[in-house]
């Protein structure tokens, strides 16, 4: 179907003629639309003035939700978005509780002690070198599953049947008996896990805690979600 288009133009005798484009959306002929004879320029520069302003506030109209879309949306998080957690305000011996993708995520600041008793156990651990590849990255795979020491990082889900288990940093808990160094204790089934998320034998969870990808943005700002380069 061959389609027919008129354009108005503007002669310097301020008469108007239309002049036919034909070949559809292809514009094969150029026009000069305007000259300037004749024409009051200074209005003219009036009118392109006024339609750049009018641009420009459409512009920054369409540049909120633009900037507002790097910022992950609550369906984006779920989806995997990575999310940034601020450590500094975590005291020594603490925990922070972080979501990602629909899961809590544990931040543990632990403590110099805590750290120690870390080797005083692995022959009560089922996993204790973390060979299982699948808990953690490679990056994690050392004593204490951290990329820093002193901040553990890890999903807060048993390996078991996906309940959250209890933070008991206490040593010699009453109610968990006089070896207790201090970690995770699950209260559906009685896994236990050390302050490095890994599984004492003998519990029904099989495996250590998962620790997720994460790096350091700063010194303080762990991004979770992202490996560290």
């Amino acid at each position: 179907m061959l389609f027919h288009y008129h354009v108005w133009a503007f002669s310097s005798s301020a008469r108007c003629q239309r002049v036919p484009l034909n070949g559809g959306l292809k514009l094969i002929r150029r026009v000069r639309l305007m000259s300037t004879d004749g024409v009051n320029v200074d209005r003219r520069r009036l009118l392109i003035g006024a339609t750049a302003a009018v641009g420009a506030v459409g512009v920054a109209g369409v540049a909120v939700p633009f900037v507002k879309s790097w910022n992950p949306s609550a369906k984006a998080k779920a989806a995997g978005a990575p999310v940034t957690a601020d450590v500094s305000q975590i005291e020594p011996g603490q925990r922070a509780v972080f979501e990602w993708r629909g899961k809590p995520v544990w931040v543990v600041r632990r403590t110099p002690e805590m750290l120690k008793l870390l080797s005083t156990h692995d022959s009560k651990l089922n996993d204790p070198n973390s060979e299982v590849e699948t808990q953690q990255p490679a990056y994690a795979k050392n004593p204490t599953r951290s990329i820093k020491p002193e901040f553990l990082v890890l999903t807060g889900i048993c390996t078991h049947l996906g309940c959250s288990p209890l933070y008991r940093p206490e040593v010699a808990a009453a109610d968990l008996g006089a070896d207790w160094v201090g970690g995770f204790f699950c209260p559906c089934h009685g896994s236990r896990f050390d302050l490095a998320g890994r599984v004492f034998s003998g519990v029904p969870a099989p495996t250590n805690l998962v620790v997720p990808p994460y790096r350091y943005a700063t010194d303080s700002v762990i991004v979770i979600g992202e490996d560290t380069v």
